[in-house]
C-alpha cells in the first residue's frame, strides 16, 4: 500500500515553500553576521560568565569544576538559580495574575 497521498505531497510542498526558504534566508543572513542572532537566541538570559562556566562544566565535569574553583562554582549555581527563578516561577505567576483579572 502506498501511504503517500497527493495531500501529503501538497503538505510537503507547502512546508518547503513557507518554512525552508525563509529559514535558509535567515541562516544566510545569520552567517553574514557571524552567527550573532542564533547565538543570542540560544543563550538568551545568560551572562558571558554563565556561558563560559557551562562550557567548563561540560569539559571538566561538575566535580572537577568544584575542585578547581568552589567560589566560581557557587556563583555559577546562584546565577542559574536566580535566572531560572525569575523565568520559570516569578514571570508565569505575574502573567497569570495579570491575564486572569
Amino acid at each position: 500500500m502506498n501511504s503517500i497521498t497527493k495531500q501529503d505531497s501538497f503538505a510537503k510542498r507547502l512546508w518547503t515553500k513557507f518554512y525552508t526558504v525563509p529559514h535558509a534566508a535567515f541562516m544566510a543572513f545569520d552567517k553574514k553576521i557571524d552567527g550573532g542572532i542564533s547565538f543570542f537566541l540560544k543563550h538568551y538570559g545568560k551572562s558571558k560568565f554563565m556561558i563560559s562556566m557551562s562550557k567548563r562544566a561540560q569539559v571538566l565535569g561538575i566535580e572537577k569544576l568544584w575542585l578547581k574553583s568552589p567560589k566560581a562554582f557557587v556563583y555559577f549555581f546562584l546565577f542559574y538559580l536566580v535566572r531560572d527563578t525569575i523565568l520559570y516561577i516569578i514571570l508565569p505567576i505575574y502573567f497569570a495574575g495579570f491575564l486572569g483579572d
